[in-house]
This record gives C-alpha cells, structure tokens and sequence, in this order.
C-alpha cells in the first residue's frame, strides 16, 4: 500500500465496530456476573461452561484488535506522542481498577486484568513491531505452549502471578496474564501485518458500515473503548444493587450453592450419577472436617492444600464405587 493511502486511512468503520460489538458482548458478560454476585443466578455460574468460553472469546477478541491496531497505527514508525499518551491513560485507568476493587471485593480484587494486560503488551509489542507476519505467527503459537505446558513453582510467588506460569490458579474477577494471552495481541498484528501487505486494509478503509443496523452506536463505542469499560460495570452494579433492594434474590445456603457449582463444573467431564455423588460427599466431608467454609469462601483449594486434595481423591473412589 502506498504512502499516500496511508495517508488517507484514518479510522476503519469496520474495526470500531468490531470494538463496539466486544463492549456489547462483555457488558453482557458483566451483567450476568452482577446478577451471580446478588445471589440471582447459581454459583460459580460465571466461571464455568459456556460463560466461562463466552469470557474467554471477548477477551480475545480484545487483545487481537489490540495487536491489529498497534500496527496501523506504528508500522511505519512509532508515533510516540500519541503512544505514550494512550498506554499512560491505559495504566492509569488499570490502576484505577485496582484500587477500587480492592475495597469492592478484597478477596478477589483484579491486580492483572484486561487493561493491565494491555497497558503492558503494547510495550512488550514494540519488540515485535517489525517482525513479518509468519514470524509473528510462530512466535504466537510458542507463547500459547509456554502457557499452556510450562508451570515452575517459583511462578506460584505473588509477585510473579501476573506472568501466569502459576500451577495454582489465583483468586481474581479479572485475570489476564501475560502467558498465553499475550499470543493473542501476536496473532492480531501478525493479521494486520497481512492485510496491510494484500490490500486488505486499503479495501477495508473505503467500506462503509452504515447499512448495518446500529452500525453507528457501536462505532461510537467503539471509539470511546476505555471510557466504556470504565464506566458500564459500576452503572450495571448500581441497576441490579438497586433491583436487589425491591425484588431480593431467594435465600440460598452455602452447602447448596456449592453443591450447585461443584455439579455444573463437575458435569462438564463426568456423568450426572458420579457427580451428584462425589459432591455430596464432598460437602459432607469438609464440614465433617470444617473445611467447608474455608473451601466455600475460596481461601483454599486442592492445589494449595493437601487436606482438600486428600477429601478430593476420597469423594471421587466413593462416587466411583456407589457408580458400580
């Protein structure tokens, strides 16, 4: 593509909507958790099964633009102004998010979410910003090995949680860490690259998106990304806290929330007999052993304690052999 087409780029129609339509989908995603957290939906609902994929695909869908755009907007030269001025307002606004969940939920409070990762991937980007798209590629498709195959127990320190090479998985509402999901920003601008290089782009900036139905408020959205994340999750908490003080939620104990949530992640690999059996044992035993509240608020687990492991291992031979 030509110097003077680049020129003429500007903002691509087609991208801001694809941005707008993520916001869409992750305000959807947060609503549900809102309504989980008010006790409106089951338990751990949001963290398993197809909410946990639906999470999963907006996040991605988020670090890929980012890479897509980084190299639009610096393949011929990083434009340092505007760079810095954008992963400053990033990181301040990741703090941002920091702070104010660690007063809202303590326990879970979000130390490297999605904006924390993406104010630190569009500096480690500026490494691979002239690397040809197939290199990229590569590159890519080892960091999602590494993060999928490589979990060395010095990772499990806090201070390296945020790399995401722990074995033992942390407690946050929002947990983007850098392995894999840095490989996703790659697989962006090894897309951009690509489509710089056929055409694409060039095709793609002459398309317009207004024949598409509410084209234009996702667009909108679309430019104003960080402002929107930033402000739709505290409205949504307040419609459904306000909700909550009309219509509350049903009172549901503790043993049967978990009961809940242990069935529905222990569905997704064993049959509905197994499960209905391992998870009342499970209940059972950690309150015969008082366990069960430390389990229930999330302050251990079977990977940080061996006591859980070991009433793990029990409930799975007793369901196994009441199955036979």
């Amino acid at each position: 593509m030509s110097a003077s087409t680049e020129s003429r780029i500007g903002r691509i129609e087609l991208i801001d909507l694809t941005r707008g339509l993520a916001l869409v989908a992750m305000a959807i995603y947060h609503f549900t958790w809102d309504l989980e957290f008010f006790g409106y939906l089951q338990a751990g609902i949001t963290g398993q099964g197809p909410l946990k994929w639906f999470a999963r695909s907006i996040a991605s869908s988020f670090l890929i633009l980012v890479g897509i755009s980084l190299i639009l907007a610096h393949h011929r030269g990083i434009r340092w102004r505007a760079y810095l001025r954008r992963i400053t307002v990033v990181a301040v606004a990741a703090a941002a998010i920091t702070v104010a969940t660690y007063f809202f939920t303590p326990d879970t409070y979000v130390f490297f979410g999605i904006l924390h990762h993406i104010a630190v991937a569009s500096l480690l980007a500026l490494i691979f910003l002239q690397w040809p798209a197939g290199a990229l590629v590569a590159i890519a498709a080892l960091w999602f090995i590494i993060g999928g195959q490589y979990e060395p127990p010095a990772f499990s320190d806090p201070a390296l949680l945020w790399a995401g090479l722990s074995p033992v998985l942390p407690r946050s509402n929002d947990y983007v860490p850098l392995f894999p999901w840095f490989g996703m920003v790659l697989l962006g601008m090894a897309l951009a690259k690509a489509s710089l290089r056929s055409g694409v782009v060039e095709t793609l900036a002459q398309r317009s998106t207004r024949e598409i139905p509410g084209a234009r408020g996702l667009r909108f959205i679309g430019r104003h990304s960080l402002i929107t994340y930033l402000v739709h999750q505290p409205v949504l908490i307040a419609i459904v806290f306000v909700f909550s003080l009309v219509f509350p939620a049903p009172e549901v104990s503790p043993e049967t929330q978990f009961m809940e949530s242990c069935a529905r992640s222990c569905s997704e690999q064993s049959g509905a007999e197994y499960c209905t059996a391992f998870c009342s044992c499970a209940v059972e035993t950690l309150s015969a052993d008082g366990l069960f509240e430390s389990v229930y608020k999330g302050e251990i687990t079977q990977e940080s304690d061996p006591r859980v492991a070991a009433v793990s291992q029990q409930c799975s031979f007793e369901a196994g052999a009441n199955g036979n």
